[in-house]
């Protein structure tokens, strides 16, 4: 009997860490392109998902900041057609999930994407603070966040006689359960 204990290799590259974080394998990406080719939004996207791969897969700061810093993984909708179209079953979208909170956590957020991770942040604040989503609140938040305070206002009233806004947030009876579910999930990252 050997002495010598196995002990997993701690990850060293953003590859590691989405393999440790999410179970999703990088590696296994033989580069067939049917994720590109299936991906409604890859025309806007600078990186489409197959290239993303192939970045992580060289296993460089180079890369991996590129990937971080790219529009392309906020673009990503996760709508999950990139995954039914993986002969290999990678799934993107929980990959997209980890790079953009990985991006947000180093700071390597996309110009362009700065009002989406604004919207982002309101939104979850509004579940954080109800335990449901008050638009109201969501909108407000995100006009605060990127001064957009003008943007769209003509429509407030129309929505709000619509029933769509509501003045004040229902919400839900017990919010310890929201408390706990956000530090388990958001506030670990």
């Amino acid at each position: 009997m050997s002495s010598h204990a196995h002990h997993p290799t701690e990850p060293k590259t953003l590859s590691d860490f989405i393999l440790k974080e999410t179970e999703v394998p990088v590696h296994k990406c033989y580069q067939c392109g049917k994720c590109s080719a299936g991906c409604p939004l890859n025309s806007e996207m600078e990186y489409p998902p197959s290239v993303i791969l192939r970045m992580l897969q060289y296993n460089t700061p180079e890369m991996e900041e590129k990937v971080l810093r790219s529009y392309a993984i906020w673009v990503c909708l996760t709508c999950e057609m990139c995954y039914q179209r993986c002969p290999m079953e990678i799934d993107i979208p929980q990959m997209m999930d980890y790079l953009r909170s990985e991006s947000i956590r180093r700071g390597l957020v996309h110009e362009k994407a700065k009002s989406i991770v604004a919207f982002h942040n309101s939104f979850l604040s509004s579940i954080k603070s109800t335990g449901r989503l008050h638009e109201l609140g969501v909108v407000g938040g995100y006009k605060f966040k990127t001064m957009n305070l003008m943007q769209d206002v003509e429509l407030a009233p129309k929505m709000m006689a619509r029933g769509k806004f509501h003045i004040f947030a229902e919400k839900i009876k017990d919010l310890t359960i929201m408390k706990r579910i956000f530090k388990k999930t958001v506030e670990k990252e």
